[in-house]
């Protein structure tokens, strides 16, 4: 899960961007049910991932064969190699062992982990509504954590650790994507989908020497066309996002991103795989309403510091 640089938008209608960003939404919001398709035929969520994003990695590098050489004069594309491929090694994993509502949920504290990060790679300082903004959120996990069974409200889970660590990668993943603005999209697409490949692989070769991660099966036609066909699509996503990112304002960008949560909570519920709580629509509220109040443009006479820390 990735963004791309933005620009100004133009004149142009918002309707294709928006239907763009919509569609990158879709395709991250339902990825849960391939993954735990995945699993069900042997193959863990980082080999999957591994396998993925391998995949896309290659597919790009047909199509951009020189792209890789931008790492040699842009080392900040190191590092959003890493910080994506644990945005991916979190999620993925995540939304495939745990409660998919629970865990977008707490994946999508993306922007209160911003205004931490922000600080000390952007040099924006938290302002005072970037604090309101972190201690709205942070609330809103309270809640969520907070169940029946636990005196305090701290992470029950592998799926709660993996969800924060992977929302804490995409904030780092997208603070380097804007410092590193004026690189080529597809410098930043190698990135994004070598760092996935990477972490995952070494994630899953670790876990399989740790007796953590069984070994992959043999190659077989069920799960390796349906790993293609999921790689295809984030390949798809990722041309939809940096199409609509360049057309729409950051914030729209992050509104409209918003999406997300609603078609993974809502195709969890439908199918099955999620229940919605009081406690969890109490929390998620909160949460989402951190991030709406980041993502909305500011009125003609706010502070623009006050958009620095969001």
């Amino acid at each position: 899960m990735a963004e791309g640089a933005t620009v100004s938008p133009g004149p142009m209608s918002p309707l294709l961007p928006v239907l763009a960003l919509l569609f990158n939404a879709f395709v991250w919001g339902v990825s849960w049910w391939p993954l735990r398709e995945l699993e069900s035929l042997g193959l863990h969520p980082l080999w999957a991932t591994a396998f993925v994003y391998a995949f896309a990695l290659l597919c790009v590098l047909v199509v951009r064969p020189g792209a890789w050489r931008a790492f040699a004069h842009q080392p900040g594309l190191w590092l959003l190699a890493v910080a994506a491929g644990l945005t991916n090694v979190g999620f993925n994993w995540a939304v495939t062992v745990g409660d998919v509502v629970r865990v977008v949920l707490l994946f999508y504290l993306m922007p209160a982990w911003t205004v931490l990060l922000a600080w000390p790679l952007l040099g924006e300082k938290p302002t005072a509504a970037s604090l309101a903004r972190l201690a709205l959120a942070m609330a809103g996990v309270a809640v969520v954590l907070k169940t029946s069974g636990s005196p305090w409200p701290v992470p029950e889970s592998l799926a709660d650790w993996l969800a924060l660590m992977g929302g804490l990668a995409f904030s780092l993943t997208n603070i380097m994507l804007r410092r590193l603005r004026d690189s080529s999209s597809q410098a930043r697409a190698t990135a994004i989908f070598g760092g996935g490949g990477l972490m995952a692989g070494a994630g899953a070769a670790l876990g399989l020497a740790q007796g953590i991660v069984p070994a992959p099966p043999a190659f077989g036609l069920p799960w390796g066309l349906l790993a293609m066909a999921l790689a295809l699509a984030l390949i798809a996503s990722n041309l939809c996002l940096q199409y609509g990112a360049a057309r729409l304002s950051a914030q729209g960008t992050a509104l409209v991103m918003l999406s997300e949560v609603i078609f993974a909570s809502g195709s969890a519920i439908a199918l099955g795989s999620a229940e919605l709580t009081l406690r969890i629509a109490v929390g998620g509220a909160l949460i989402l309403a951190a991030a709406i109040w980041s993502a909305w443009p500011a009125g003609p006479g706010q502070n623009a510091r006050d958009q620095g820390g969001s």
